[in-house]
């Protein structure tokens, strides 16, 4: 939560679990993340301090991907470590916590969307390496059997 309210300048909301799963060791109302929304002067510093020095700062960084579109003009994608942003010590955070950004705008279209983040300058990746999803791995062939019935 401190780390979250450092780099976003206001107090995240805790989300909390809505039901008791098992599997994952989890309990109702459990705290389970955090939020923030972000409008006016902080999201646009926020968005500045974004493109400016915490993408520069990501390891082996080869742009955004551009098939993180809902189909309504928002673009969601993730970081895997809060130690990009400057405000954030190295040797105070117990272990990286990932995060997922949205940012929602006001186009119609992932393709109005685009040319609108494409305007201010974000690294979305370009040529072959843009594309459509990853692409799914084939499976192994496991060449011909052997052993099997003679006819």
């Amino acid at each position: 939560v401190a780390d979250l309210t450092a780099i976003a300048g206001q107090k995240p909301i805790v989300t909390k679990s809505r039901d008791s799963i098992a599997g994952f060791k989890l309990r109702e109302n459990q705290a389970i993340g955090c939020k923030v929304t972000l409008r006016g002067d902080r999201m646009w510093e926020f968005f500045d301090r974004l493109l400016a020095i915490a993408i520069p700062r990501i390891r082996d960084f080869r742009g955004l991907p551009a098939h993180s579109w809902d189909g309504r003009g928002n673009y969601t994608f993730g970081l895997a470590e809060q130690t990009v942003f400057p405000e954030i010590d190295y040797d105070k955070i117990d272990a990286p916590q990932g995060m997922d950004i949205t940012i929602v705008t006001t186009a119609v279209s992932d393709e109005a969307g685009k040319a609108l983040l494409d305007a201010f300058g974000f690294p979305f990746k370009r040529g072959n390496e843009a594309g459509g999803p990853p692409a799914r791995k084939k499976p192994k062939s496991r060449g011909p059997v052997r052993g099997g019935k003679k006819k």
